[in-house]
């Protein structure tokens, strides 16, 4: 109907058109597994601006926590050199198969939805170019050694006059005060110095540090709960004020329960490798094929593990059937259990404890994280459209989930420089001044592409390992993209037929739809079981194309979907 020109039927011409332009604005918006752009914040913190000097990974993580959830981030970078991370490589994002970009994956991680400024603020007019952007800012955000700032006029105290409404948050190894406030810090100090390291590791090994950058990652979480509680008195009272945050603070107060265990006793705690001080079994198991966590933190999931085991007679033992018990016997009851985990594979135990409501969980590896099936949906894992890589880049998704402010990811991590004109022209800035900012080093900017173009830079997010599968299922059904829409515009210019969408007053489809509506009464259907069959096939369409919605309902859909095709934020409508 739609394609045959000679086809009479009185909607034919218009419904096609319609559908035609419908379609095609779906294109252009969201498209067809076209990519979307992200335009505008939709978090919570969306109109509030942060000004970012910090770097490596403490400051930058907590910036970009505050760029998820809607803040402006202007980052702000030494002229050619840039984030000390920008050099943390290899490994490199790959901008196509086997082929590196010059993107380190370390930077990746924690500078998207930020923009950078190339500016030497060590020199004036760099220093007035900061002060003019703080003008609107709400935040500064910075981890200099104490005291490195002050030396340009930026430091906490020079401000506060000038910016009385200023949140200003230091994120330092030691922190603004003591007696090692002027010590140069990085993670794996902090882990040494807070106590972590000396409890972690096997009982006869070395002392271990954690696998991750742990106090690095926490300082700059506490970074930020510190900037929304100064934000929140602001509220009240119209001032900023310092918000100083210390790495090695931060270490000492996440001892918690072990450093209360030792205050309690006064004795130093043994390394206990993956064991719990005072939980027994709360350890790594060893199975038939590998290993497992067992988590029976009181004495009813410990009697159903024993039931899983066969093993209920352990409960008749003085030393098994009380937590206490278990921990003060600790040398015997590991292992007489090990044993008997030792007997099944780790799917049974998985399996039948899970079943039985006792905890427990595989170890897993980065590369069966970012394929669980809880994972993806939960949209932990994004693709992001970076300049210079052909194909869209895996990047780790927000954890923040909002029901209404939704987090989203509007900007890639960003080139050196990429957005200093911009920033500066709508910042006071007129393109005078700036040539002769950059002509002098004070400010520099991303060099224009061969073709004088930056190439915009687009935001995808999405679950990669679905979007691959969905592609490959279609690929089996032999339904190509342009195959699907077509069946969509079929589909829809049926619908209309169905409803009589004829808005275009011509004679013979209004004859033609009051005599077809006629025979639609005649038949039973009346115009709300019309809109039922309408509403059953357009949800047909949905799942046949997965057609991407606008950036503020794609979590939405997302949370609500089933698992098996929600794969966190990735635009498409189950």
């Amino acid at each position: 109907l739609a394609f045959n020109p000679n086809t009479r039927v009185g909607f034919s011409a218009m419904s096609f058109a319609v559908a035609r332009v419908l379609v095609g604005r779906g294109c252009q918006c969201v498209g067809f597994g076209l990519r979307r752009i992200a335009i505008a914040p939709t978090g919570p913190l969306a109109g509030m601006r942060v000004l970012d000097l910090s770097r490596i990974l403490a400051g930058p993580s907590a910036t970009m926590l505050l760029g998820d959830m809607g803040a402006e981030v202007i980052k702000v970078e030494r002229p050619k050199i840039g984030d000390d991370t920008r050099r943390y490589a290899p490994p490199y994002i790959q901008q196509k198969k086997g082929d590196d970009s010059d993107i380190a994956a370390y930077f990746t991680s924690c500078n998207r939805n930020k923009r950078s400024i190339a500016v030497n603020f060590t020199n004036p007019a760099g220093r007035d170019i900061i002060k003019q952007i703080l003008r609107e800012s709400d935040v500064l955000i910075e981890n200099f050694k104490t005291g490195t700032l002050d030396k340009y006029g930026l430091g906490y105290e020079q401000l506060k006059e000038e910016f009385p409404k200023l949140i200003y948050c230091s994120i330092t190894g030691f922190g603004h005060t003591g007696p090692y406030k002027d010590r140069p810090a990085y993670d794996l100090l902090i882990q040494a110095m807070g106590g972590s390291m000396s409890i972690t590791g096997a009982p006869n090994g070395e002392p271990m540090k954690m696998g991750l950058s742990m106090f690095d990652l926490t300082a700059g979480l506490h970074g930020v709960i510190g900037i929304l509680a100064a934000l929140h008195d602001r509220e009240t009272t119209g001032l900023g004020q310092h918000v100083d945050i210390s790495m090695l603070d931060v270490s000492v107060a996440l001892l918690q329960n072990q450093g209360m265990n030792y205050l309690a006793t006064q004795e130093r705690q043994a390394r206990m490798g993956n064991s719990h001080p005072n939980v027994v079994p709360y350890q790594a198991m060893p199975s038939k094929n590998g290993h497992f966590i067992l988590t029976a933190s009181n004495d009813a999931q410990f009697e159903r593990f024993c039931k899983v085991a066969g093993r209920m007679d352990l409960l008749q033992d003085a030393r098994f059937n009380t937590m206490k018990a278990r921990v003060m016997n600790r040398s015997v009851v590991t292992p007489v259990l090990n044993d008997i985990t030792k007997m099944n594979t780790t799917s049974w135990w998985l399996e039948k404890l899970e079943a039985s409501g006792v905890g427990c969980a595989p170890i897993l590896h980065p590369d069966e994280v970012f394929v669980d099936p809880h994972v993806l949906s939960r949209g932990m894992l994004i693709e992001m459209n970076m300049s210079g890589c052909e194909e869209p880049v895996l990047c780790i998704g927000s954890p923040m989930k909002f029901s209404r402010t939704k987090v989203n990811y509007r900007l890639p991590p960003p080139r050196l420089g990429a957005h200093t004109e911009e920033v500066l022209l709508s910042n006071g800035y007129n393109a005078t001044d700036f040539q002769t900012l950059r002509d002098s080093g004070i400010i520099d900017c991303m060099s224009p592409t061969p073709t004088s173009e930056v190439p915009r830079q687009l935001v995808l997010a999405r679950p990669g390992a679905r979007t691959q599968e969905l592609h490959e299922r279609y690929e089996r059904l032999g339904l190509s993209v342009h195959q699907r829409v077509h069946v969509l515009m079929m589909i829809f210019i049926a619908c209309l037929h169905l409803l009589r969408v004829d808005s275009l007053n011509q004679p013979e489809a209004r004859r033609k739809g009051v005599r077809i509506r006629a025979l639609d009464h005649q038949r039973g259907l009346r115009m709300q079981q019309r809109i039922h069959v309408l509403a059953l096939v357009l949800a047909v369409c949905l799942h046949l194309l997965r057609v991407p919605l606008d950036a503020p309902k794609q979590q939405e859909a997302c949370r609500m979907g089933p698992p098996l095709l929600a794969g966190g934020l990735h635009g498409y409508a189950n």
